[in-house]
């Protein structure tokens, strides 16, 4: 066996398939781009999903790629189990219509076998295929695959439902004999079976048909091949370890958590071992998601950072580390991956600052959990109980990060329980809430072939000129058919040039009217979007009668156009100025681009502040009254960079690309349209400032006439708020309403006084005739003119002056009722406690409460049952 290290594997794979045709794919961003259905990028194909669909065709129809992905599917299993990753790289090599299985399945055997690549020995291989798949299994047997490594498996269809689906041929390998954990006869015992000796490392897909909404299957007009390599498994079969921890990928890692861990070691212990599993996993998942622009917080993918991070911080505790250690591993995550990854070094300064304050955050909460587990133990021996409650383990789970086994465990040493199916039960519910959150939308379109066979060239010329003239039109589809003309209804159009931008990048598309060459208006224009082979596909709505081979006038609105124009060039300003003010972190997540407005979308970690939000729009509005000429450089990408040029990472551009330069302060890759000098702009006004999920926040803003409009209906507010509050300018108002926010608090103040003292007049009448009941002596009575704050100031007059030894006090307000409890230290010592008093009588009231032995309140929607509640009371009491 050749010895390689991760980063040999990964790139001799990369390398094999280029020389085979292919283009090597950047590994795209965690976070997915205009796909709902996914929480993160979760395997190699999911990236490729717009070249299979058929939205867009590729460059290159092959293509190859070491994608990162994140699974959170079954996060407990994570260290438990020999491969389970979070974060995990899938290779995979890709075909768009191009090659077939009697390509494919060679050149399998070649990279796998051949001295050149992997060199693996062919008798180690064992191939599934599946049954009525005869084509496959044929393809083995000639390549050198021995017809009994060859085994049919019914399961080996790749299907997801509607769309694209096809056979699978799944392979493994054979690590001999010393892995083998069953026994020769166990029914396990077999590729593909759960055991440790047949590894499986590589899937073949041969998407072959369309899964119809009717439920059957039709031959996709454009057969496709998707594979997928687990490299952390292929690593794994190279240094021969007995699980995917023991490589390069993972040790690094472990051996420096061990630094942190004054006795533990890994390999010294099987419950340790897996903590230190889990630290490795989850960092690598925590570095790379923060890496590629998510924050923690407390849904969608930020709550996945939290969750990992808080797990790994748990079985830090567990290995005796105490305080923050994750960040730590930052440096050795990207040391371990830079030569795939080299932004993870690039940005550790600012991955390891969100992952130690996420730490310092939790550690101080750590306690508080820690504290919960104790009382449910101290509750469940109190109760006579010896388990606890599965709804509980879960909270600890969900809410500090306490995993069930360190529950258990922590539990055991105190002779308790936990309720392992109750905790299931919650588990699974949390994953149909996870299921329904991300919606039932398909995965993947059914591709689209009519638009795939249009490859007739279309020139976009909206960069120089508005109106076009004497168009071609090429093309005409009505109802997904191509047509010679058309005379009424929505049509799509390509022409051979056109001064129509189609949506892209944030910018929406233009609007605009179709003329023939009589001057009459035959079409107006909706949308405009790519067609798969690049052109610019118009919607339209006919309104006379379109040839294809005719001439038409093209004309794009200009006023819709010049307003795009400026929010666009206000985006590039707005997005250095973040850069400028906040930090270099704030990366674009997205941004919306119309006539009357702009939205931009951004990463940062909390919400601005108004004084960095007022520090972005004035610099933005320096660069605008500083009239920056705007100029556009058509270069190559490398050029493009090394004049500063910001590109969003998940973007792919091509061999020529267009910078956006204003000036000398923002400097980007942008296919969009622009102003020719900022001064066009206008002015700049961000009218709000919020969090769109977890770790974006999103600036919405106005620019020229937009923006004065905005500034001039404020001041009309601010007038009127001058006459409410009769002062002659506007200067004066902010003045004046602290004033009378200063006389609202006085009288606020006094009427709080007056109200306490008629209720403290009330409550003298009241404690002067206690009840005893069983020896027990209890005032009851309620109150017209208190709220509840006034009713535990008078529990503490009562329990000053000893009136006696329980207090039951109600009051109704608005509509809704308050009753509150107490209980002197004497007789909660005897068992009679203010929790237990108000679960017992709340109900009169339509209401629930609790509280501490001593006092206790409760609130309900029924003032008309306070009477019977302190009925309930004294009949209580009587129990005792």
């Amino acid at each position: 066996m050749k010895q390689l290290t991760s980063g040999q594997i990964r790139q001799m794979f990369l390398d094999f398939f280029q020389e085979k045709g292919h283009e090597i794919v950047p590994s795209a961003s965690l976070i997915p781009k205009d796909d709902p259905t996914l929480l993160w990028i979760n395997s190699g194909v999911a990236t490729m999903k717009k070249y299979f669909d058929g939205s867009v065709a590729p460059a290159n129809p092959r293509m190859t790629s070491s994608q990162k992905s994140i699974r959170t599917n079954d996060i407990e299993n994570v260290g438990r189990t020999a491969r389970h990753q979070t974060l995990f790289e899938m290779l995979g090599n890709f075909s768009v219509g191009d090659y077939f299985k009697k390509e494919v399945i060679p050149w399998a055997f070649e990279l796998l076998t051949s001295d050149k690549w992997f060199g693996w020995d062919k008798e180690r291989l064992y191939v599934t295929y599946y049954p009525e798949d005869k084509e496959t299994k044929e393809l083995w047997e000639q390549v050198g695959i021995a017809p009994d490594h060859l085994i049919p498996a019914e399961d080996n269809f790749w299907d997801i439902g509607q769309g694209p689906s096809g056979p699978d041929s799944e392979i493994f390998y054979d690590r001999g004999e010393k892995y083998d954990d069953l026994a020769p006869d166990d029914p396990e015992n077999y590729p593909g079976g759960e055991n440790e000796r047949y590894l499986e490392v590589w899937n073949i897909v041969f998407s072959q048909f369309n899964h119809t909404a009717e439920g059957t299957y039709e031959p996709l007009p454009r057969k496709n091949i998707d594979t997928g390599m687990g490299l952390e498994r292929v690593v794994s079969v190279f240094q021969d370890a007995p699980t995917n921890f023991e490589t390069d990928l993972f040790l690094p890692l472990i051996k420096k958590t061990e630094t942190f861990s004054d006795k533990r070691h890994y390999g010294d212990n099987a419950t340790d071992d897996i903590a230190f599993k889990v630290i490795a996993d989850h960092i690598r998942a925590i570095t790379f998601a923060i890496g590629d622009g998510a924050l923690p917080s407390n849904e969608g993918r930020g709550y996945v950072i939290r969750r990992l991070l808080r797990r790994a911080t748990v079985n830090g505790h567990q290995l005796g580390i105490d305080g923050a250690f994750l960040y730590q591993l930052v440096p050795v995550v990207g040391e371990i991956m830079q030569s795939h990854y080299p932004h993870v070094l690039e940005q550790k300064d600012y991955i390891q600052k969100i992952v130690k304050s996420e730490e310092d955050r939790f550690n101080a909460t750590l306690n508080d959990g820690i504290k919960l587990l104790d009382d449910l133990i101290q509750k469940t021996k109190e109760a006579g109980q010896t388990e606890i409650a599965g709804k509980d383990a879960f909270q600890l789970y969900d809410t500090y990060g306490f995993p069930l086994e360190l529950t258990e465990e922590y539990a055991q040493d105190r002779g308790i329980h936990v309720d392992e199916a109750g905790f299931d039960q919650e588990m699974e519910q949390q994953r149909n809430r996870a299921r329904s959150a991300r919606g039932s939308k398909g995965s993947m379109k059914v591709q689209r072939d009519l638009l795939l066979d249009i490859k007739t060239p279309s020139e976009y010329v909206g960069y120089e000129q508005l109106t076009v003239p004497a168009a071609e039109l090429q093309d005409i589809i009505v109802d997904e058919q191509l047509v010679d003309d058309a005379k009424v209804g929505t049509a799509e159009l390509i022409f051979d040039r056109t001064p129509f931008y189609a949506e892209m990048g944030g910018q929406v598309a233009d609007i605009g009217t179709i003329y023939n060459e009589a001057g009459q208006a035959v079409a107006t224009v909706t949308d405009v979007q790519h067609a798969p082979n690049g052109q610019n596909l118009h919607t339209v709505k006919v309104t006379g009668e379109l040839k294809k081979g005719d001439h038409y006038r093209l004309d794009v609105d200009r006023q819709f156009h010049a307003g795009v124009e400026r929010n666009h060039t206000a985006t590039h300003l707005l997005d250095q100025s973040l850069r400028n003010v906040l930090g270099g972190h704030t990366e674009q997540a997205g941004s919306l681009v119309k006539p009357d407005y702009l939205t931009f979308d951004f990463n940062h970690f909390g919400s601005v502040t108004k004084e960095d939000l007022a520090k972005v729009e004035r610099m933005v509005n320096d660069h605008i009254f500083a009239a920056l000429p705007v100029e556009t450089v058509v270069t190559d990408q490398k050029t493009g960079k090394e004049m500063g040029a910001i590109a969003l990472f998940d973007d792919k551009y091509g061999d020529k690309v267009r910078v956006v330069k204003a000036g000398d302060f923002s400097v980007e890759f942008c296919g969009g349209d622009h102003v020719h000098n900022t001064s066009q702009i206008g002015l700049f006004k961000i009218i709000s400032e919020s969090g769109v999920g977890a770790g974006i926040r999103r600036i919405k803003a106005v620019t020229g006439k937009y923006a004065f409009d905005y500034l001039n209906d404020e001041e009309k507010m601010l007038n009127e708020i001058s006459q409410t509050v009769k002062v002659p300018t506007n200067e004066q108002a902010p003045g004046r309403v602290k004033e009378l926010q200063a006389q609202i608090k006085e009288l606020e103040s006094t009427q709080e006084s007056l109200e306490a003292k008629l209720a403290n007049q009330e409550a003298q009448d009241l404690f002067t005739n206690p009840e005893t009941i069983n020896g027990v002596t209890l005032i009851t009575g309620q109150l017209e003119n208190a709220n509840m704050n006034q009713l535990r100031e008078l529990a503490d007059t009562w329990r000053n002056e000893a009136r006696s030894n329980v207090l039951v006090l109600g009051t109704a307000t608005d509509g809704k009722a308050n009753l509150l409890v107490a209980v002197d230290e004497a007789h909660v010592k005897d068992g009679i406690k203010a929790g237990d008093l108000i679960k017992a009588i709340a109900s009169h009231i339509q209401g629930g409460g609790g509280g501490r032995p001593n006092l206790a309140q409760a609130g309900g929607k029924n003032p008309a049952g306070l009477p019977d509640a302190f009925k309930a009371a004294a009949d209580w009491l009587a129990t005792k």
